[in-house]
């Protein structure tokens, strides 16, 4: 049998630190599917579909990572991927709270599936999109936060602004 993750998020936009967790996921699971939610608490800068093509760019060479979207929840998800685990990053001990409730949630709802926590490269422990998103906002030096695409993409969100 095949091992099979979904590696969820909202990616708005992916960043070196989400690369890593997805790069370091394919190494373990011989299917990786990163799926791309809305989180109706933010507020995207990169429409869903934006999102899957950067992501898609970024993970081109990695042949056992899929891209899609999805609307609804991660566990129905997850089942209709016939997976058997969700991937997520830590950074830090302040995302494992949010964390550890989303994974408790998840638990309620099917007991099969398993979280996996993997802690980020120690150089990404500070990362997250919004900070990404608020250098780039004022042309400040985002290239060793973010892959060149997305450099690229974001640069031309906020010219665009």
């Amino acid at each position: 049998m095949s091992s099979i993750t979904v590696c969820p998020g909202s990616f708005d936009p992916i960043t070196l630190g989400h690369l890593d967790i997805i790069k370091r996921g394919a190494k373990v699971f011989d299917q990786v599917y990163v799926c791309v939610l809305n989180n109706s608490s933010k507020q995207p800068l990169f429409t869903v579909e934006e999102r899957c093509d950067l992501i898609r760019e970024v993970t081109k060479e990695i042949p056992n990572v899929i891209v899609e979207s999805y609307k609804g929840l991660l566990i129905d998800y997850v089942r209709e991927k016939k997976a058997q685990a969700i991937l997520r990053g830590l950074r830090a001990v302040s995302d494992f709270e949010y964390e550890m409730q989303i994974t408790s949630m998840n638990r309620v709802l099917d007991e099969n599936i398993e979280t996996f926590f993997m802690m980020t490269n120690n150089q990404y422990s500070f990362l997250s999109s919004s900070i990404v998103k608020e250098v780039a906002k004022y042309k400040g030096n985002i290239s060793e936060l973010v892959p060149e695409v997305v450099e690229m993409a974001l640069n031309n969100k906020f010219s665009n602004i």
